[in-house]
Formats: C-alpha cells, sequence, structure tokens
C-alpha cells in the first residue's frame, strides 16, 4: 500500500483528508512543518499533500526545503489552500509542486489528482528502478549507489549512528579473463555479487556494482568490529564457492575487501571516506590479497591476516 503524508496545521482539514484516502493508502498527518519534513525524510512516502498557510515555517517554504534534500526531492506535492489566485499558484508550481487544489475541497477530485498522481510516481520508480539496476548482476549499479550514498550519509549524521563503507573487488580478475575467457568472467561477477548480496540482506544494508569486477557496500549502524567481522564471512563465502582460478595465481576465486567506519557529519564528505575504503583496499591486495583490511575513524586498522 503505498503512503501519503499530510502536512497540516488543522488536525480537522487533515483528519478529513485522511478519511477520503485512507481506504486506499497508508495516511500519516504531521501538524508542523518541521515535523512533516522530518517524516518526509524517513516514511518512504509516495506522496505529500502539503497545505500553505501554516504558523512559522508555511508550506512554501516547506516545499522548497523538501526539494533541496536528496531523501525528499523526488517526492511529488501537491499543495492545498484557500489561496485561489494565479500569482500563488505559480509559485507552488514553480517550486515543485505537481499540483495545487484550492479549497473547499471536493472529495472526488482530490481523490482522482491523488490517483493520477501516485500512478505517475509508480510508473517514474518502476523506469527509475531499471535505470539504477546493473544488468549482468541484477544488483544496484553505480548511478544507485551515488544518490543512495548521499542519503544515507544525511541520515546517518541526522541519527548519530555508525555508517560502514567498503569497497571489493575479485582478485587477479584480468588473469582469469585471460585464462578462460570473458563470458565466464561474466559468471563470476555474477556469481559473486549473488553470494554478496546474500549476506546483506537487512534493510540498513546496501550493495552494488560500482564498475568491471569492483562492489560496493554501506551498512548503517554497526561498529567498526563488526562490520569487519561481517565482511570476512562474505569474503570466506566467496572463497568457499570453489571457483577454480587459474592455478599459477590462485586455486579459487577470490575478493580482497577493504572498509572504514565512521559517524558521519554533515560538513563532511561521504566520497572522503569512499576514497580511504578503496585505500583499504589497497592495502589488502598489497598484503596479499584474499582478505579484508577495516579502519575506523581513529584511523585504527584491522587486518584479517
Amino acid at each position: 500500500m503505498e503512503k501519503i503524508l499530510i502536512v497540516d496545521d488543522s488536525m480537522v482539514q487533515a483528519a478529513q483528508l485522511k478519511s477520503i484516502l485512507a481506504p486506499e493508502y497508508e495516511v500519516s498527518i504531521a501538524q508542523r512543518a518541521e515535523e512533516g519534513l522530518e517524516q518526509a525524510g524517513t516514511g518512504g512516502y509516495s506522496l505529500i499533500l502539503l497545505d500553505v498557510i501554516m504558523p512559522g515555517m508555511d508550506g512554501f517554504m516547506l516545499l522548497k526545503k523538501l526539494q533541496e534534500e536528496d531523501a525528499t526531492r523526488h517526492i511529488p506535492v501537491i499543495l492545498i489552500t484557500s489561496l485561489a489566485d494565479i500569482e500563488h499558484e505559480q509559485h507552488g508550481l514553480v517550486l515543485g509542486a505537481v499540483d495545487y487544489i484550492v479549497k473547499p475541497f471536493h472529495p472526488l477530485i482530490v481523490k482522482a489528482r491523488v490517483n493520477t498522481h501516485i500512478k505517475l510516481y509508480q510508473y517514474r520508480k518502476q523506469v527509475e528502478d531499471q535505470s539504477m539496476t546493473d544488468q549482468l548482476t541484477g544488483v544496484a549499479n553505480r548511478r544507485r549507489h551515488d544518490r543512495y550514498s548521499v542519503v544515507k550519509w544525511q541520515e546517518a549524521s541526522r541519527l548519530h549512528v555508525a555508517l560502514s563503507i567498503c569497497m571489493f573487488d575479485i582478485d587477479k580478475f584480468k588473469v582469469y579473463n585471460d585464462s578462460f575467457g570473458h563470458p565466464a568472467g561474466d559468471k563470476v561477477i555474477a556469481a559473486v555479487a549473488k553470494t554478496a548480496s546474500n549476506h546483506l540482506r537487512r534493510s540498513t544494508d546496501f550493495f552494488a556494482r560500482y564498475g568491471g569486477e569492483e562492489f560496493v557496500a554501506v551498512l548503517m549502524g554497526d561498529e567498526a568490529e563488526r562490520a569487519f567481522g561481517h565482511l570476512k564471512k562474505i569474503r570466506q563465502a566467496v572463497e568457499d564457492m570453489h571457483i577454480p582460478h587459474n592455478p599459477s595465481v590462485s586455486p579459487w576465486v577470490t575478493v580482497s575487501v577493504g572498509g572504514i567506519t565512521v559517524i558521519p557529519r554533515r560538513e563532511q564528505s561521504y566520497d572522503t571516506y569512499l576514497k580511504i575504503a578503496d585505500t583499504m583496499l589497497y592495502d589488502a591486495k598489497r598484503l596479499g590479497r584474499n582478505q579484508v583490511v577495516w579502519a575506523d575513524e581513529a584511523m585504527n586498522q584491522w587486518r584479517e591476516k
């Protein structure tokens, strides 16, 4: 069931809207703009119904803030107001609203417009999901990672929880391709992706193919040692598949993993710590491959071997 957020300081009007929509949608209510902004960023909403006239931060200001946040800019917003003039309607549409309903509203009009924009949102989301999925492996691609990482960095910063960023790739993959051919190499990439993603199934885990034989994972909430231990299990699971490699380099296909755990702050950059994770990956390869090298925010380092 699709989720709708109503942001309205009038509990009577909010309850009326909810009664119109509740049979078909899961409806939540926020009575203050600040509360609405916080809920919108974490609730997985498909549509926001936003009253324009509210005390303090009005609907136009909230709409602007929603458009500025990576976590909420994709959510369609319908403005609901008694300001029935062209200038206010134009202002709302310019700020990013998808529609405008003037009070007093008719239940059939509200239902029709909400249904239309929910369907448009579902279609757009389906197209975006297809464009952000790696066709070879079925996991997220780099484009989805680039979008997801920013949202999760902001969320972890707001909640003040640990975020673990790790990169890993298949050891001596060029040798494998040269030895067995690119079709076999594609099968190895898909097998590694499946094994890793099977170990990253929590709602707070994210896994993507970053490019070629390289992958990236983002885990939220785990301390450094716990994340380190989890990635060791993934590395071992890849080795335990016992996919034969060129015996001159290794009996089996393996991966090297590098990562870092940090409590994000707004003024910091996700990309900075992604580069540190890449450095840890380089260390894992330099130290002999088929191992995990991890760091915490103070750059204390754990090495598997």
